[in-house]
């Protein structure tokens, strides 16, 4: 019972000092239909550290959590590009 208590403290003790998850919101270009946003969040389930992804093809954004000890924003821009989809950061906040 006592090492089972000490390895849930230990997980708790992991997760509360785990990364926070970051978010970001990129403008994409030439997204017109869903089939686009399966596209793009089949490119972005291959990026490490990406753990959600909505995109609105209306608005043609994609919003990103991912962990930022793990990718980069300029990293999740560049698989959504590499998949035929140029994309930007948004600057201004989103």
């Amino acid at each position: 019972m006592r090492k089972w208590l000490v390895g849930l403290m230990a997980v708790w003790a992991g997760m509360a000092f785990a990364a926070t998850p970051k978010q970001a919101v990129l403008d994409v270009e030439k997204m017109t239909c869903p089939a686009c946003g399966i596209t793009i969040e089949k490119a972005l389930d291959k990026v490490p550290g990406v753990t959600g992804t909505k995109c609105d093809t209306k608005a043609a954004t994609v919003t990103v959590i991912f962990d930022a000890e793990r990718t980069t924003v300029s990293a999740v821009a560049s698989a959504i590009t590499a998949a035929g989809f140029p994309a930007k950061v948004r600057t201004n906040g989103g």
